[in-house]
């Protein structure tokens, strides 16, 4: 999701996906949902095998660590400002001056945008999502106008 720039600061920006977020949360909920509906039917069905209150207990505690696996996705996040990009990927956060950022691109056939960086390096940004549509559209053009401002701005500093 693209959310709005802070008032007090419009040259800063973040952009969190909105759809998988949906889906991770939602996901989560049936999870946990299931797995506790497996171990009251356990205790109450004829299975050939006693389950006590602890064999219970532990499957709806695995079916919470399944869940907080999937919520693992929702952290995905950009932040942009003078300074340059903040990339969060799943549990990694990366810091890149906008001096080293050359493009802000979405490739064709790719599934989130990514920064290119010198030597053939880029860093994927999973915050920006193909399957949020015009969102994406919306964060992409943002953080392009970011950087059109600021790498010029880092790169003229940095030649004089």
């Amino acid at each position: 999701m693209a959310e709005a720039p802070h008032a007090q600061n419009p040259g800063r920006i973040e952009i969190r996906p909105l759809r998988v977020r949906w889906v991770a949360w939602i996901s989560a909920i049936v999870l946990v949902a299931a797995m506790t509906t497996v171990a009251v039917l356990l205790r109450t069905e004829s299975t050939g095998v006693y389950f006590r209150t602890a064999d219970q207990v532990a499957i709806v505690l695995l079916g919470v660590l399944i869940a907080l696996g999937v919520l693992v996705l929702t952290l995905a996040r950009v932040r942009a400002d003078e300074n340059g990009v903040e990339v969060r990927n799943l549990l990694i956060t990366r810091t890149v001056p906008w001096s080293e950022v050359l493009e802000v691109r979405f490739p064709d056939g790719e599934r989130w945008a990514r920064l290119e960086l010198p030597d053939d390096e880029y860093l994927p940004v999973s915050a920006i999502q193909l399957v949020d549509g015009q969102r994406a559209v919306a964060a992409m053009a943002r953080l392009r106008a970011l950087h059109a401002a600021y790498h010029s701005a880092a790169h003229g500093s940095s030649e004089s």
